[in-house]
């Protein structure tokens, strides 16, 4: 069976299913709406009780992304609007707890489920949960935890909650495969932070499965074999023994330079989203920040963040990078990222409208809020700016002119910040990729963004399943586009870096290193490996490759050559 690998590695044990509980939720009509709404207030603060309890465990562990998991749960729980809605329906209609905070949530459900974005789309599975914690605590269930079938277990469900999780003796659990989700999902995240295979998106194998049933899974080929043979045992046995000795090399790479057999050097940076995460980029051998993505600290909230309240956090970051480079990507939201208490009218086309750079230009005491905490920031580390969604030049010059007005402002106050900042701009659309020579002579550096930049360009929205076969990375347009910002990048002498998902890519980080990309910035976890694979790649050989691909007429072509060529060193 195939589903998608979220979690490399190889898991060979036994199932053991986790069933969910089901909480058969009816309307009933209530006399008395304030001792209903003393029920749910009750619930809450038993549920912030429980988390609280979950946080401490996870900090005890020092599994620090995880507790920001159940943190931003703590925040939900006490969003006074979001239960304010449900009180509401329940002094209005005369209704239980249980049923209004049902028919909120899945109000809220359908309205996340409708998001672009794959990260913000499984936001959901944060108020599915909530809404069932609370809803097990009105209805009085306690969920007991099925016995362990061995101490080699694969959890084998529909879907797993972060919840899941924190109850669950993860010392006896070997793997994960799920029926929903994706490689965003919480299971994902919690898998790769305990470093445990998973792999989702299998298709009705809870069905398929019963207790005690021998499973492997493949994290990284996102294939699971139910009773294996002998045959099938002993080829995964001996590829699991070779990916062990293969992570202990990797490991030996945290403090090495990127440097080809050639002698080219390149850094690996990481891609962020708060504080919380760069314990992990530095754990991981991370050369920088390439991309810290700042309207995480606007989302999840009811009002802006103060120029306080941000400085303090780009702070913080740069403090604890130690003088290694931080990118900071300027508000990015619109589209599918959405601010309720930014009032932004709905449109037909939000991924073409009002978004990113747009919305920072039209809303300039925004702007020159967060461009304030960023300079206030930048004499505490090597701190850079980037813009992103540009798409002309006439853009490009108007935030420019803010960032030089805010330092007009700064100076008058006598407010210390770096004065040799650098500046830079995300290449995501056609439009700045074709005239990349004009936007190179008003820029430090570039940072090309390949989600959007491969969405615009192949006009595929890529949260849409019918089309989902057609985003690829691999279509020859994109390495054109790539050596032509390149190479306008490098004929001004600005460094150009990839931070979308496609630099994370093992098969294609020695080709854009020979297009002559100069930084890859990429989730934590794949640091170390794409350091092998650059550290055991020759630019000069891979600029032969180059020639021979951007022969070829399909990304089907593409994507078998360079996975046969790159298999060797994939695997060690």
């Amino acid at each position: 069976m195939k589903g998608i690998g979220v979690s490399s590695g190889i898991a060979i044990g036994y199932v053991l299913k986790k069933e969910e509980t089901v909480q058969k939720i009816e309307r009933k009509t209530i006399e008395h709406s304030g001792a209903e709404m003393k029920r749910l207030n009750e619930a809450r603060q038993t549920s912030t009780a429980q988390l609280d309890q979950i946080i401490q465990k996870m900090q005890q562990e020092n599994r620090d992304e995880e507790a920001q998991i159940f943190e931003a749960h703590k925040m939900l729980v006490g969003d006074d609007i979001f239960f304010g809605e449900v009180e509401q329906m329940i002094l209005k209609e005369k209704v239980n707890a249980e049923w209004a905070l049902q028919v909120i949530t899945d109000a809220y459900i359908k309205q996340f489920a409708s998001f672009e974005d794959e990260y913000l789309r499984e936001r959901q599975a944060d108020l599915v949960d909530i809404r069932n914690r609370i809803t097990k605590i009105l209805l009085g269930i306690e969920e007991k935890e099925p016995d362990a079938v061995s101490d080699e277990m694969v959890i084998v469900a529909k879907d797993l909650a972060p919840s899941d999780f924190a109850k669950m003796d993860l010392s006896k659990i070997i793997g994960f495969v799920t029926e929903k989700g994706s490689k965003t999902s919480h299971v994902s995240i919690m898998a790769r932070s305990y470093g445990v295979p998973a792999v989702v998106g299998v298709e009705a194998i809870f069905t398929k499965v019963k207790n005690g049933d021998a499973i492997i899974i493949d994290g990284e080929a996102g294939t699971v074999l139910l009773n294996p043979t002998a045959a099938e045992l002993d080829t995964y046995q001996r590829k699991q023994q070779k990916l062990q000795e293969f992570n202990t090399r990797l490991q030996a790479l945290k403090d090495r330079e990127t440097c080809s057999l050639d002698g080219k050097k390149f850094t690996i940076a990481a891609n962020i989203s708060g504080p919380q995460d760069v314990d992990a980029v530095l754990a991981n051998g991370g050369e920088g920040i390439g991309l810290y993505r700042t309207e995480f600290l606007f989302l999840d909230r009811d009002s802006f963040p103060s120029e306080e309240e941000q400085f303090t956090v780009y702070k913080s970051v740069v403090e604890k990078m130690k003088g290694k480079p931080v990118v900071f990507r300027t508000l990015d939201v619109g589209g599918d990222k959405e601010l309720p208490y930014l009032d932004i009218p709905p449109e037909d086309n939000p991924f073409l409208g009002f978004r990113a750079i747009r919305i920072c230009l039209a809303n300039q005491e925004l702007f020159r809020t967060q461009l304030r905490a960023l300079l206030r920031a930048s004499k505490y580390g090597n701190l850079k700016i980037m813009f992103p969604m540009i798409s002309s030049l006439e853009e490009l010059r108007a935030a420019k002119a803010q960032l030089k007005a805010v330092s007009a402002e700064l100076e008058k106050e006598n407010i210390d910040f770096a004065e040799d900042i650098e500046v830079g701009m995300m290449v995501e659309v056609p439009a700045a990729a074709m005239i990349a020579e004009i936007f190179a002579k008003e820029v430090d550096f570039f940072s090309i963004g390949t989600n959007d930049l491969i969405q615009y360009t192949t006009a595929v929205d890529r949260g849409n399943q019918r089309i989902a076969h057609l985003y690829t990375e691999y279509h020859p347009a994109l390495f054109r586009l790539i050596q032509r910002i390149v190479d306008a990048a490098h004929q001004e002498d600005i460094w150009v870096g990839i931070c979308g998902e496609a630099a994370a890519n093992p098969r294609l980080a020695p080709i854009y290193a020979a297009m002559g990309v100069d930084e890859l910035s990429v989730d934590s976890k794949s640091i170390l490996k794409i350091r092998w694979m650059l550290n055991n790649s020759s630019c000069l050989e891979m600029e032969k490759v180059i020639a021979q691909i951007m022969e070829m007429p399909t990304a089907e072509e593409i994507e078998a050559y360079l996975h046969k060529l790159n298999e060797r060193i994939e695997l060690g």
